[in-house]
């Protein structure tokens, strides 16, 4: 873990999209915070030690799911698949499918596996993972306001991106994002395609890797609306922001799915579609999901 010195920054963003604001000034104290996403190896030994068994690989109880499909009640977790042509980007199960046998041993299905791939972020892994792992850890999930602020470097004014205002300055790719035409084209202009080992980009100012890019990160704040600032020189009242909200599903309208918030982009942001690779781009998550390019990192707070 690094330190991460506390300060007062402006959170948000009245540029981009329009959860993202109002932009607000924030106070966060000083905490501990993961260099990298938490990977593989490290929720291996976790699940050794433990024996923790995921969301993913557990059949969703029909009770908490009242008329959904029976086949649809099995192990299983959200794998992006590539289209072959052109699709509608207004339509999210063109590239997304809930995908029997799924989990973070097998990343894209029953038929793959993460060997060799020790050093990834793990994924597949839904809020009730992420939180049985800090515990163990005797840890925490980062706020979004102390992950925003660390990924900006502590910026009171932060840039666009973790490290300036160019997506590529002088032509480097500085994280792992969808080069191309999304989701149908893929460049891999950065190297990667699907996860990098974690740390395979430059660290920003306070020194953590993959703050962009990558993987998006679980936060502990409730998805909802910012509260405004009150006053210009003073935080919200509550500087976690946010409120329990619910997602809904057309198809289960009798069900209502708590959502968290997270952060930070993923490999499959792209400028044409997803331009979420900013500190300031934020996400809801219901928790009892989990997907490909979704994974955590922890922070620890002084006493």
């Amino acid at each position: 873990m690094v330190w991460i010195p506390g300060g007062t920054f402006r959170m948000g963003s009245d540029r981009h999209y329009p959860e993202e604001a109002p932009a607000h000034p924030v106070t966060v104290t000083g905490f501990w915070m993961d260099r990298c996403t938490v990977t593989n190896a490290e929720f291996a030994r976790f699940v050794r030690e433990t024996g923790h068994v995921t969301v993913a690989e557990i059949a969703p109880d029909a009770a908490d799911y009242p008329g959904a499909d029976p086949a649809l009640l099995v192990p299983a977790s959200v794998v992006f698949v590539k289209p072959n042509h052109r699709v509608d980007l207004r339509d999210l199960g063109n590239w997304w499918h809930f995908v029997p046998g799924a989990d973070w041993r097998h990343p894209y299905g029953p038929d793959s596996s993460i060997e060799g791939l020790d050093d990834h972020p793990v994924v597949h892994v839904a809020w009730a993972d992420v939180a049985a792992y800090a515990r163990w850890a005797g840890a925490d999930l980062p706020t979004e306001a102390e992950w925003e602020y660390a990924a900006c470097g502590g910026r009171a004014e932060p840039p666009e991106y973790a490290w300036g205002d160019e997506l590529t300055p002088g032509g480097i790719h500085l994280a792992n994002v969808w080069q191309g035409e999304f989701p149908v084209l893929n460049l891999c202009a950065d190297g990667y395609e699907h996860t990098a080992p974690v740390g395979s980009f430059p660290p920003n100012l306070f020194g953590l890797s993959d703050m962009i890019g990558n993987v998006w990160e679980w936060t502990s704040d409730w998805f909802g609306p910012y509260e405004p600032a009150t006053h210009a020189c003073c935080a919200p009242a509550d500087p976690r922001g946010g409120r329990e909200q619910d997602s809904y599903d057309p198809a289960l309208p009798g069900v209502r799915i708590p959502r968290r918030v997270m952060k930070g982009g993923s490999f499959l942001c792209a400028p044409n579609y997803c331009r979420r690779y900013r500190p300031a781009a934020r996400m809801p998550q219901a928790v009892d999901t989990s997907t490909c390019h979704l994974g955590f990192r922890l922070v620890v707070r002084p006493d």
